[in-house]
């Protein structure tokens, strides 16, 4: 007994290593930025600009049109499709056991009657599959397969009462659709299989998933959610763990027919995503966003956040944003269309950074067809500047760091608030600020990865390891710049409380002890240097006496030679109204700390700023992220770009050519769409440091379609875009 127990924790620590720092993999050149998210991209997953994916319902066999998708595939010079084959509903004459065929399908093949046009076409073709869900024949024959809830009770489909939903980590997806799997594979030789929902439904307490962590952890499945509990933290390692193993395993009987193919899941993301994403960009050759449009707040710029997040793992490989043309809602109202200018602004901030376009028809059969002209529009504009959009690596010198382990380990539950909120606050001040900026996995903290970037920015990226500790320390002694907040490095990489910042020579302060908040009516005052002027940090705020605090602060003791622009207002009584001033004698910490450090510069704000900001979207505190960026990368920017409006920019490089992206997102449907019409912005002056080492032959605006003079000043170039109403490329050919 106590060898199997000693061989399980030995289990659970090697597995539990997918949290902490990789191995580094340079990617400061575009060369090696390629192999930042693992090998060099072969064979034809770079090669598709632009896809399409149609997504058969079950009666569409025998009552749609092909011709006309192909037809439509051809105006849109779409490079690559993928068609639903199997799993919950078969399209092809399956002879798999139990593998349910559509009804109305009787002697056809929808799929590989289409997929064969698409073939024709010169298209590369993927096969869907979904794994999610099962017929009640499935349920008779193997009632283990299906998912059980935590009271025991297996669980039926919530929106279809013929399906019963599957567990994902036990025969069903290791067996039955390894089966599907290989069949669509020897019948019709795809370029990859994707599968929706393969990863589950929630968690599932069957008989193979108690037996299986029993196997590996000792321990009975959790019925906590507080990563802190034992079972718990081995649950979330086991279940990535055992995740990881059924995307190997389909990639490699895929593989054993097919070299030329894989398994592509539909998996990635955020700090909110369920698999480590340094272990996706390593196993995944491309990747889908599958990020389909916005719902309740949300701003645009969101889907150009999911290419930077999967970028950070992924490097140079092709990264697909799939979008949808309905209306994105808890409701699911999947045959919906919503407006064209909310299609046009979603794709076209994804395609801003670095996302290839992939449309998504639920249905064959065009039941509302006003979006097609759109889209056709959006892609032929975007086949038309394929050259530009071919990018070798961004060039932005800003990294936002988000970090999984910490919304694991740390938030859990409140990950959203805790962890995704700080990020998003920081996200929607760097845009407002025009910074170009990339994200960054905090897996990928050695030099070599980071070697890009001045400055890195840790919106509450409270759980790191002392190994994490050390790289950004080293970062920053060699030249680089953080700016920090909250509760950042308080916890190691478990989430467990630290009795002080893994940080703290860093941050020139050090844990009291305490947190606090949510605080009511507290401020920053401003503090003026000794020679009687204001700290950068406090740009802009020459007038003010003080700004609003955040809403959680740590306590901190300070320590070291540091600048202090800000100091706390305590709370004070904000009812009755003749109640409400500050007390005398009531003096509060330090509320910004600004110190260089080795060649670099360190901000921390102990307050969370960041997600104050995302909750309140309060000027000042969108003024002090902006400051603090600033005076800690201290140096000539890239791109810059003035002029009025909310624009998302980004810097490129191509393999002749510089593009700058401007999108504009000014709109009172900002945060909250659908867009009802884009309203154009007036004149932007844009300045772009180009290499010292490349002749200029044109500088161009793609979607104006015209020239446009600049001027030099030593290696950065001045022009103007005369106005923007969706988005502007500002092209630069080199010789």
């Amino acid at each position: 007994m106590s060898n199997r127990r000693t061989f399980v924790r030995q289990a659970a620590t090697v597995t539990a290593a997918a949290f902490l720092p990789p191995v580094a993999k340079i990617w400061a050149s575009p060369e090696a930025f390629v192999s930042r998210g693992g090998t060099n991209p072969k064979g034809w997953y770079d090669r598709p600009m632009r896809w399409a994916q149609v997504g058969f319902a079950e009666d569409d066999p025998g009552n749609y049109d092909p011709q006309f998708w192909l037809d439509y595939f051809k105006r849109l010079h779409i490079d690559a499709v993928t068609l639903n084959a199997g799993g919950a509903v078969a399209f092809y004459p399956t002879k798999v056991p139990l593998h349910y065929r559509s009804k109305w399908l009787g002697d056809m093949d929808t799929f590989g009657s289409l997929q064969k046009g698409c073939r024709a076409l010169g298209m590369n073709v993927v096969a869907r599959t979904d794994a999610h869900a099962c017929h009640q024949d499935v349920y008779d024959a193997h009632p283990d397969w299906i998912a059980v809830d935590e009271h025991g009770k297996k669980r039926k489909h919530p929106s279809d009462p013929d399906f019963w939903i599957t567990c994902a980590l036990g025969p069903y997806n290791f067996d039955f659709m390894t089966s599907v799997h290989e069949e669509i594979m020897k019948m019709y030789m795809p370029d990859g299989i994707f599968t929706n929902r393969w990863a589950g439904s929630g968690m599932c307490f069957c008989e193979h998933c108690e037996t299986n962590f029993h196997a590996f952890s000792g321990l009975a499945l959790p019925h906590t959610l507080d990563p802190q509990d034992p079972a718990r933290k081995q649950y979330l390692v086991w279940h990535q763990h055992r995740l990881f193993e059924l995307w190997r395993l389909w990639n490699s009987r895929i593989q054993a027919i097919n070299p030329q193919a894989s398994y592509i899941a539909n998996a990635g993301g955020g700090a909110l995503s369920d698999l480590d994403m340094k272990t996706v960009g390593e196993l995944a050759p491309t990747l889908f966003a599958d990020r389909q449009g916005r719902s309740g707040v949300m701003a645009p710029w969101a889907n150009g956040k999911n290419g930077k997040e999967y970028r950070a793992t992924m490097g140079n490989k092709a990264i697909v944003g799939i979008f949808s043309m309905g209306l994105e809602d808890r409701n699911r109202w999947k045959d919906s269309v919503t407006s064209d200018d909310e299609i046009r602004l979603w794709v076209m901030d994804g395609v801003a950074q670095g996302l290839r376009p992939w449309f998504t028809k639920f249905d064959a059969k065009v039941i509302d067809p006003r979006w097609l002209p759109v889209v056709e529009e959006v892609y032929n504009w975007h086949a038309a500047n394929e050259a530009y959009l071919r990018n070798t690596r961004p060039m932005a010198r800003v990294g936002l760091v988000y970090s999984q382990q910490t919304a694991t380990f740390y938030a859990g539950e409140n990950a959203r608030a805790k962890v995704e909120d700080p990020s998003l606050g920081f996200y929607e001040a760097l845009i407002e600020a025009r910074i170009p900026f990339e994200m960054v996995h905090d897996h990928l903290l050695d030099a070599e990865h980071i070697a890009q970037f001045k400055t890195l920015i840790l919106p509450n990226i409270a759980a790191l390891s002392t190994a994490q500790c050390r790289q950004l320390q080293a970062f920053v002694e060699g030249g680089g710049s953080i700016v920090a907040t909250f509760e950042t490095s308080l916890c190691d990489e478990w989430g467990v409380r630290r009795q002080d910042f893994g940080l703290a020579s860093l941050f020139g302060v050090h844990y009291a002890g305490k947190t606090e908040g949510p605080m009511m009516n507290s401020y920053l005052s401003l503090n003026k240097d000794a020679q009687g002027g204001y700290h950068p940090l406090l740009n802009g705020f020459e007038t003010s006496v003080r700004i609003i605090n955040a809403i959680n602060q740590v306590s901190v003791t300070t320590e070291g030679p540091s600048e202090y622009p800000l100091q706390v207002v305590p709370t004070y009584p904000d009812l009755p109204m003749e109640e409400v001033f500050p007390r005398k004698g009531a003096h509060g910490q330090v509320g910004a700390v600004a110190r260089s450090v080795g060649r670099g510069r360190v901000v921390y704000l102990p307050g969370d700023v960041d997600r104050t900001f995302w909750d309140t979207l309060d000027y000042d505190q969108s003024k002090l992220l902006r400051n603090s960026v600033l005076w800690a990368t201290n140096e000539p920017p890239t791109l810059t770009v003035t002029g009025k409006g909310i624009l998302d920019v980004a810097i490129w490089s191509q393999q002749n050519s510089m593009t700058a992206h401007l999108v504009n997102l000014t709109n009172p449907m900002m945060m909250k769409g659908p867009i009802r019409e884009l309203i154009p912005i007036d004149q932007q002056t844009v300045s772009i440091a180009v290499p010292s080492d490349r002749r200029i032959l044109r500088v161009h605006l793609l979607v104006a379609r015209q020239d446009v003079p600049y001027t030099n000043q030593g290696d950065v170039i001045h022009l103007e875009v005369p106005t923007i109403l969706l988005h502007e490329v500002v092209a630069i050919d080199f010789a």
